[in-house]
């Protein structure tokens, strides 16, 4: 059991369980403010459905990805960096989204969720709506988990070490706030976790060019073909020349190189086109990100400064 590799899938895990949780303390704390409180069940009912729904997603991609491997196993060289660009393209494409709006909601997510759980409780069905509520909330933030999980190389103990971690930090939170009236700096806690996400996103970014590089150089290695998809570089198939090589001094499948990877997108080997990649992601997404935080606040709508079980 490796807790280096488990460090990107417990803070991915965490901010997501952490969103998750704040929803659900909203909720429940406006049904309480509003006497409704024989209405919990149907919000637990939605974590549950949600929290089933994402493992039901999880286990579908898995059998999925499987039978194809059942079916095709010859291909497999070829098969697996298809999958990582895939998984890592939409989990590149989803978590930075995300992120980037989840930081601009949060200045009115309190107020927003309270005015729906309000509209729903003037209805006939606001049981339905409040599950309803919960369990979209639940599941979004669950698939988002799922798809960076299929972007780990790790081994299935070490992904399921981060989930677990990541949920406990995320239920203690979530009890931490609604629960036992713990305030929290809710602002600089998703700051840096929405710092240490851009890190392990931009090392997504690395991994799928080198992906990209591994299905290029495959295909130019099958007999069949008479075409070669090579650019002529000698380290790399299409990613330009090699740009350094740590390897010898700081490997990153070893200590401490190892943790600098999972979180800092640390590579001992980088080509012209991953640096040009990452430097690029920063230049827009991480840019972009921190622009938002620098935008004008409003404290009363905010959650991210604190949270009480009264709200």
């Amino acid at each position: 059991m490796d807790i280096a590799s488990a460090i990107p899938v417990a803070i991915v895990t965490l901010r997501e369980g952490v969103e998750a949780a704040l929803v659900v303390g909203i909720v429940l704390a406006c049904l309480n403010k509003a006497g409704k409180m024989d209405l919990n069940q149907w919000v637990f009912g939605g974590v549950a459905a949600g929290i089933i729904g994402s493992i039901l997603i999880g286990s579908f991609l898995g059998l999925g990805l499987q039978q194809v491997q059942y079916v095709m196993p010859n291909a497999e060289a070829l098969l697996k960096p298809i999958l990582g660009i895939l998984f890592g393209s939409i989990a590149i494409i989803m978590l930075s989204w995300m992120l980037l709006w989840m930081t601009r909601q949060a200045r009115t997510l309190k107020t927003e969720i309270n005015q729906t759980v309000t509209n729903a409780l003037g209805n006939e069905s606001a049981g339905l709506s409040i599950f309803s509520l919960v369990c979209i909330a639940v599941l979004r933030e669950g698939f988002e988990t799922v798809l960076f999980l299929f972007t780990q190389s790790q081994t299935l103990t070490d992904n399921l070490l981060g989930v677990v971690m990541g949920l406990l930090g995320a239920t203690f939170i979530g009890f931490g706030l609604f629960k036992w009236g713990i305030r929290i700096n809710l602002k600089l806690f998703f700051q840096v976790m929405g710092v240490l996400l851009l890190l392990i996103i931009s090392g997504l970014v690395v991994s799928v060019f080198r992906n990209i590089d591994i299905t290029f150089a495959t295909i130019s290695q099958f007999n069949s073909l008479s075409v070669d998809l090579c650019l002529g570089f000698q380290q790399s198939c299409v990613l330009g020349p090699q740009i350094w090589n740590t390897s010898q001094i700081l490997p990153d499948k070893e200590f401490p190189g190892v943790v600098l990877k999972v979180l800092l997108g640390y590579r001992d080997r980088i080509y012209l086109l991953q640096l040009l990649a990452y430097v690029l992601f920063w230049l827009v997404i991480g840019s972009r990100y921190f622009r938002t935080l620098n935008q004008p606040t409003n404290s009363k709508n905010s959650h991210t400064t604190s949270v009480s079980p009264s709200a």
